[in-house]
């Protein structure tokens, strides 16, 4: 890096993670609180912590994961305790090894939330970055959208499903993320630049349905767990 050709963001980050997801969020609060300054970077503060279509946190195998996180002192299921719209174990009619919690959250206060607990974390910084930069094979820092350069000792790349990602609705592809958010396409050209393969995986979702048009005397209500 040349000081004529950067301008340094007067911060000093032990380790830089990129990405605000469930991973990201995760990552950036253990190193945190382990008493050294991080960043965590992200393309839109409102996508942090942001839920997909199916709100839920736990289930099958999921939620051995997430309590594992708890063990570990993760933040994932005190946030899903906090926004949780309902609670229900799943499978009671089998054997307890498959039986398994489920939360359905509030996909809003979920990101809400998170985000909250992120901004009030000391030696924790937010901010929206794009491209890892390298010299002799080692990371030494990162760049923002606007140019910036934050320097760093180590780098945690949580990318989720922004890297150069379309949306497809019937016959209209879009070059978006999740929700509208933008996708990651300056950090997928810089990923692909240092050697790494960058390969798409496709993720299904029920089709939408208008709310008016179901008959919900006709559907069996499922009660959360007391």
């Amino acid at each position: 890096m040349n000081n004529t050709q950067h301008t340094f963001i007067e911060y000093t980050a032990d380790a830089v993670v990129i990405g605000a997801g469930h991973a990201g969020c995760e990552a950036a609060l253990a190193i945190s609180r382990m008493g050294l300054n991080t960043a965590l970077l992200t393309l839109n503060l409102d996508s942090i912590g942001f839920m997909p279509c199916n709100p839920s946190i736990g289930g099958t195998a999921k939620g051995h994961l997430v309590r594992e996180i708890d063990a570990l002192g993760g933040e994932m299921g005190l946030v899903a305790d906090k926004t949780a719209l309902q609670i229900r174990m799943l499978n009671v009619g089998k054997g307890a090894a498959v039986q398994s919690l489920r939360a359905q959250s509030d996909k809003n206060a979920y990101h809400k939330e998170m985000k909250r607990v992120l901004e009030n974390t000391p030696n924790l910084r937010i901010i929206q970055a794009s491209e890892i930069l390298v010299e002799n094979g080692k990371c030494v820092g990162v760049k923002t959208v606007y140019g910036g350069v934050l320097p760093c000792k180590a780098v945690i790349v949580c990318t989720g499903v922004y890297l150069n990602s379309a949306t497809i609705i019937g016959e209209v592809v879009k070059n978006e993320g999740p929700n509208g958010f933008c996708n990651a396409t300056y950090l997928t050209k810089n990923l692909i630049e240092l050697g790494f393969n960058v390969r798409r995986f496709k993720t299904g979702t029920p089709a939408r349905i208008d709310g008016r048009t179901i008959s919900y005397e006709k559907c069996e209500i499922q009660h959360g767990d007391t």
